[in-house]
């Protein structure tokens, strides 16, 4: 059964970080204060509830966006936890494609780090409203002043502290009420709010001030008030920060460990009162199939319009995650998705559920607003659009990353080659960043993905879900290919003709320049050409077979087979000779004036380049800048913070393989590092 949400009193969140800053244990403790869980799971014992997988439990990390629902205040909040590791990040991209707010996680000792620039972008491209909890502050070096600077400095961010964190009291200072704020009982459910100490308050004045005057830019008479040191009401602090927030001018902060259950209960309050519900935030924009744009208004009783965001495996059969944003579905209700191809998809759903990370519950009507799971599409993939099919409609799509990295793959057993295939089309339905594909030169088939802990996570599961054992090689890199010269090349196709032999004469001349981009450029191709003889014609069609023909090629360089990016191609001059210039003879023309083209613009390889964040002891720094320099990396930045050294740089995919062992063994285990994928660029 099912209740049509109030849509004021709902919020859609994620919660997203940098790997290993505490935001699955945050999650823990929103789903126990809110009442929907009964116990917290903890990371560290492979019990939390929102990292249901056995391999989630097993390495201590989350690898799937989890979905859940919590109540507090009277608002229904749904909640996406998502993966902090850059191995998985398409999960944070389709969750922040769907989603109306997000709460940012930090570390209070390292502040902002690589992946949290990551997630913080993709939180740019969707304009998400954010929170921030900055955790751990219990530990050793934790800053609140120094994680907030970070946001400023790093995420060019407004932080707004809104709760100060006092770990060695087990409270935090609320500013906005000027209260202290405890919490007491065996997990920190029970709050005794006490008014702050003049000692306490005095320390936290700048804090204060730095507060008010961010509120006073979203409410004149607030900043009236605030000019003439009067003491504003807090509903009307409340009410400018939330205006600060819904635009994406300011960033609330609060402070806390979430471990150590201090803090959660006010980000619970910040989510109620500054985050956005449904009907803050913007219209979804539309295409329809003749190119005319339509605004997709939060209404439950217009025609229906989704977002499939996510396919997975429940008991090995096929469900979709889908994000309503206009009208009602039902089980039963007919559906048409319009897939990338312009192919339309006519679907039925079969069953519908609501959510909470591993397990499910059935629905017999879903609205606008709601975040549901549904059974029966087959054919509905990731960035589907899912609509009336008396009025079909594309939202824009959710932006997949290419794979850096493959491994050679193979079932142990020749038996067991038909279950292979089967279970990685599965697989990759559920992964637009895996692909399975044949080496031609070798062929061998290659899962590709976005690292090595992706691509061993894979492996797991197919081993442990389907019980298919696989032999696979070592990792290597995923290499593209670019020009490094302008030229120019031509190509006169005419084949041997004999009309004994041959139904048709064929003759068509291609004269094409190349010449190479900025890195992350991409490819292009230009059709512009002079036609000859003066008053000969090509149409559209024929233009476009050959810009396909081109396209097709460039997709195998000449050094490694590997694509070409990062060049221009323009098709300069088409030659016609009557009927022999079929469109099979100016394709081979095109072709071969390509080939030619990028052969003589001197080729070379492109690596995948990562930006690397290297934090070790201050004593180590020396060793370990030689030896990312011995793996020819190119050092950034170098920063000192309490007793470590963080190493900004960036290093060749290839270079970093098994890296994490080497740094353990250079830091006596005390040094880490992350990375996020930049570019393709020459070593």
């Amino acid at each position: 059964m099912s209740k049509t949400p109030d849509l004021t009193h709902t919020r859609n969140i994620g919660i997203a970080a940098h790997v290993d800053a505490g935001k699955t244990t945050l999650t823990e403790r929103i789903l126990f204060y809110t009442g929907a869980s009964y116990k917290i799971g903890e990371v560290h014992d492979g019990a939390a509830h929102m990292d249901y997988m056995f391999e989630e439990q097993s390495h201590g990390i989350t690898i799937n966006s989890a979905v859940t629902r919590a109540t507090w205040q009277d608002h229904l909040i749904q909640v996406i936890d998502t993966p902090g590791h850059v191995d998985f990040t398409i999960e944070v991209e389709r969750a922040m494609r769907i989603l109306d707010g997000c709460i940012l996680v930090l570390d209070g000792v390292r502040g902002v780090e690589p992946q949290t620039e990551t997630v913080w972008r993709q939180r740019n491209k969707f304009q998400l409203p954010a929170l921030f909890f900055i955790n751990k502050m219990d530990r050793p070096g934790a800053d609140f002043d120094h994680s907030m600077q970070s946001i400023r400095k790093r995420l060019k961010g407004e932080p707004v502290p809104i709760t100060v964190p006092l770990p060695e009291q087990n409270a935090v200072v609320h500013l906005i009420d000027k209260s202290t704020i405890y919490f007491d009982g065996e997990h920190g459910e029970i709050l005794r709010q006490e008014p702050c100490d003049d000692a306490t308050w005095n320390k936290l004045s700048e804090q204060r001030e730095a507060l008010l005057l961010s509120a006073a830019e979203f409410d004149e008479s607030l900043a009236d008030m605030v000019l003439a040191d009067e003491e504003p009401a807090t509903e009307a602090i409340w009410a400018a920060l939330r205006t600060g927030t819904l635009a994406g001018k300011i960033h609330p902060c609060f402070g806390g460990t979430a471990l150590h259950n201090q803090g959660v209960q006010p980000v619970l309050d910040g989510v109620i009162r500054l985050l956005p519900s449904p009907l803050d935030r913007p219209a979804a924009l539309a295409h329809i199939q003749d190119g005319a744009e339509e605004t997709v208004q939060l209404d439950a009783k217009d025609s229906l319009v989704a977002l499939a965001f996510k396919v997975q495996l429940w008991d090995g059969r096929r469900h979709v995650y889908v994000r309503i944003y206009r009208g009602q579905l039902r089980p039963g209700d007919k559906i048409t998705a319009l897939q990338p191809n312009g192919q339309q998809v006519h679907e039925t759903v079969a069953r519908m559920f609501e959510v909470d990370a591993g397990k499910k519950s059935r629905l017999d009507l879903a609205t606008a607003g709601e975040i549901v799971l549904i059974a029966g599409l087959r054919q509905v993939t990731t960035g589907d659009t899912i609509c009336n099919p008396e009025h079909i409609l594309v939202l824009e799509r959710i932006d997949t990353r290419e794979p850096v990295l493959s491994l050679a793959v193979e079932p142990q057993s020749g038996e067991d080659e038909e279950k292979f295939l089967e279970v990685l089309d599965k697989v990759q339905q559920e992964d637009p960043t895996l692909l399975l594909e044949d080496d031609p030169d070798t062929g061998q088939r290659l899962l590709r993905g976005m690292g090595e802990l992706h691509l061993q996570i894979v492996l797991e599961r197919l081993q442990r879900e389907f019980n298919l054992q696989i032999r696979s090689g070592k990792p290597a890199v995923a290499l593209r290919e670019t020009i490094t010269r302008s030229t120019t090349a031509e190509c006169l196709f005419q084949p041997h003709y004999d009309p004994k032999i041959n139904d048709q004469e064929l003759k068509a001349r291609v004269v094409l320049d190349v010449e190479p981009l900025e890195r992350g450029s991409g490819t292009r191709i230009i059709m512009e050409p002079e036609i000859e003889p003066e008053g000969q014609r090509l149409n559209q069609a024929q233009l476009e077979t050959i810009e396909e023909a081109l396209e097709t090629t460039l997709s195998t360089g000449p050094i490694e087979a590997a694509p070409l990016e990062d060049l221009e191609l323009r098709v300069t001059m088409i030659e016609l000779f009557g009927k022999a210039s079929t469109t099979d003879a100016l394709q081979a023309a095109a072709v071969r004036a390509c080939i030619k083209a990028v052969q003589q613009a001197d080729p070379c390889l492109l690596h995948p380049i990562m930006a690397a964040e290297v934090v070790v002891p201050e004593e180590n720094l020396g060793q370990v800048l030689g030896d990312l320099q011995a793996r020819l990396g190119v050092i950034l930045d170098t920063t000192k913070w309490k007793e470590s050294a963080t190493i900004s740089c960036e290093v060749a995919l290839d270079k970093l393989l098994g890296y994490t062992t080497d740094l353990r063994s250079m830091t006596q285990g005390r040094g880490h590092f992350s990375t996020i994928f930049k570019r393709f660029d020459r070593v």
